[in-house]
């Protein structure tokens, strides 16, 4: 990998919430907007947002079962990163998707 991949998702992590919605699905593997609504507090367009800028630079994907779309991290790179960071911000592997 070049300075640039790393680049990229270190600015799309570059969020709390998102890095919470990462750092959640690293830990739990999979959840939908509407758990990460009530577990990080935040509202449902907000999490859209936020999801959409994950998706589009690749570090997560959706996949739907029936009326709901479940979220995976899916970029090895990411999961490497934040697996070697020592991450508690707000106990999110705690919090979301409980």
């Amino acid at each position: 990998m070049n300075a640039e991949s790393y680049a990229e998702i270190f600015k799309a992590l570059a969020h709390p919430v998102r890095l919470k919605i990462a750092c959640g699905l690293l830990h739990k593997g999979k959840c939908n907007v509407n758990t990460m609504v009530e577990k990080l507090g935040v509202s449902q367009s907000l999490i859209s947002q936020h999801l959409n800028i994950l998706k589009n630079c690749g570090l997560i994907k959706g996949h739907r079962e029936g009326n709901i779309i479940w979220y995976k991290l899916e970029n090895e790179l990411a999961v490497k990163l934040l697996n070697n960071i020592e991450l508690n911000i707000c106990d999110c592997k705690e919090k979301l998707c409980q």
